[in-house]
């Protein structure tokens, strides 16, 4: 798989591991991608065969989202839940992360960050585990692949999102 050049993925600490990618779009409309459950279902995916039946975003302080994923071809379905610890918008989104399921021990902080310069908006992702296990697992999994297509989605949503 081509990543763009602005995709890296880093382990900044023991416990961490942080995404980072640029968007050609403002970053309201990047926000927007990120929050809204109508866009969120088009594009957080992973790798092909995945379908997002079930997205349900309450985006304030205190509430919750879910995330229901069915793999088309042997149904089977990975949800994840969390909650929303603090919102800066369109700057700043911290949630909690726990599948339900785990495949890694312990619940995570997701961190993402919107920067937006010239037009074009960098988004970061930094994801803290509960230990450093659960950090290597998940970096062991291939997690960038997933999320690398996810953001060639988001790449492409917001082109049609512009085009409007």
């Amino acid at each position: 798989m081509q990543y763009p050049d602005s995709f890296a993925v880093s382990t900044p600490s023991d416990r961490e591991i942080r995404v980072t990618r640029v968007f050609d779009a403002p970053r309201a409309l990047v926000f927007d991608a990120f929050t809204k459950p109508e866009f969120v279902q088009r594009w957080l995916l992973g790798p092909p065969g995945w379908t997002m039946p079930i997205c349900q975003i309450n985006l304030k302080v205190g509430g919750a989202y879910r995330y229901v994923w069915l793999h088309e071809e042997d149904k089977r379905e990975m949800g994840m839940r969390g909650v929303f610890r603090e919102i800066a918008s369109p700057e700043l989104i911290v949630a909690t992360e726990e599948f339900d399921e785990p495949w890694y021990p312990g619940e995570a902080l997701d961190t993402t960050t919107f920067v937006e310069e010239a037009n074009l908006t960098r988004i970061t992702i930094t994801v803290q585990y509960k230990s450093k296990e659960a950090r290597d697992i998940a970096h062991r999994s291939g997690m960038e692949h997933g999320i690398a297509a996810s953001y060639d989605r988001v790449e492409q949503l917001l082109s049609s999102m512009q085009a409007q």
